[in-house]
């Protein structure tokens, strides 16, 4: 049964500090705190409309929950609860800063149903935070999410990927410590310098120089792949498509089907292990639910042979298990 979450976005309160990148009230959208009967009203109308509650969460995004004032935070929680039981909504999702995680914090949360809880990693290398004034360091990370899985909630980690000071031995360097607090999910964001941040400024005046965007498409596809064979899952890679990002990036990664970019560049390295130079002509099938991604984003994958001398030939088979089956070649 498929995922599927209630956003309720809750603007930049509450957050320490403004880190380098961060201008949340145009990726979430919202220019204000939503009041706990606002919550309320939202929860009813998706009660209403959502059949398969079982696998459905309320999730609080946007700002780091943990940190803001705490009468509100347990408004909020407690607006929610009436949706939450065996026949509601399985639980409640948050993201927050690793800095905002304690004992008493997660009893709380416990004591309100909250399922999963996603922390804004970013990186985990500390010259990487303290550029982009992210407010904690690495071993935050790790820490904050040791003591999640103590008290038995689902662990998310959210990436960002190219951000200032950070090479790509760094990001290479983060993935594998990712790989080595296993969390369940793994949300993987190339940076989008928007408006009125500390980045735009850096990437005006040219102190910042962002990475070349295919380099960034090559190392998300392969850290896409890597998560999913150590079973964790990845439920988001590229920001989200919004008209809010869009008016106001000035650079950076974004693109409105960047995940398919990733999926299709996988597909590619696969296909490039089968074929050799001599091959003018390559006939493959593919899973039927895989033909998207081998054909690529666009085409690109075909056109991307067709380059380099070789027509490749696409079929999609519903019966085949194999991720690549060769039909024909000469």
């Amino acid at each position: 049964m498929k995922h599927s979450n209630i956003s309720v976005f809750i603007p930049h309160i509450g957050c320490p500090n403004m880190c380098s990148f961060c201008n949340q009230r145009v990726i979430s959208g919202k220019q204000k705190a939503p009041t706990a009967q606002e919550v309320k009203e939202i929860c009813r109308i998706a009660f209403n409309e959502i059949s398969e509650k079982s696998n459905t969460e309320i999730a609080f995004f946007g700002g780091s929950f943990t940190a803001i004032p705490k009468d509100y935070m347990l408004e909020l929680l407690e607006a929610v609860q009436e949706f939450l039981s065996d026949e509601g909504f399985k639980g409640i999702r948050i993201s927050t800063r690793p800095d905002c995680i304690n004992d008493e914090i997660l009893s709380v949360l416990k004591e309100y149903n909250v399922t999963a809880i996603e922390l804004g990693a970013q990186s985990l290398s500390d010259k990487v935070l303290e550029a982009n004034e992210r407010g904690h360091n690495a071993e935050d990370v790790v820490s904050a999410s040791e003591l999640i899985r103590e008290y038995g909630f689902e662990l998310g980690l959210q990436m960002m990927i190219g951000l200032y000071k950070s090479t790509i031995e760094d990001e290479y360097a983060t993935f594998e410590k990712i790989l080595q607090i296993k969390p369940d999910t793994l949300r993987i964001y190339p940076v989008v310098i928007l408006k009125n941040t500390r980045l735009a400024e850096l990437y005006s005046s040219g102190e910042f120089i962002p990475f070349a965007f295919d380099d960034v498409v090559e190392m998300c596809a392969e850290f896409l792949d890597k998560a999913e064979k150590n079973s964790i899952k990845v439920i988001k890679c590229g920001l989200h498509a919004s008209e809010f990002v869009e008016n106001d990036m000035t650079g950076g990664f974004y693109h409105p089907a960047f995940r398919e970019l990733c999926e299709g560049r996988i597909y590619r390295r696969e296909i490039e292990k089968i074929i050799s130079e001599s091959d003018s002509y390559l006939k493959i099938s593919v899973p039927t639910k895989m033909l998207s991604r081998a054909i690529g984003q666009k085409k690109c994958n075909t056109e991307y042979f067709r380059e380099k001398g070789t027509e490749l030939k696409i079929i999609s088979d519903n019966a085949q298990s194999e991720y690549i089956k060769i039909l024909e070649r000469r």
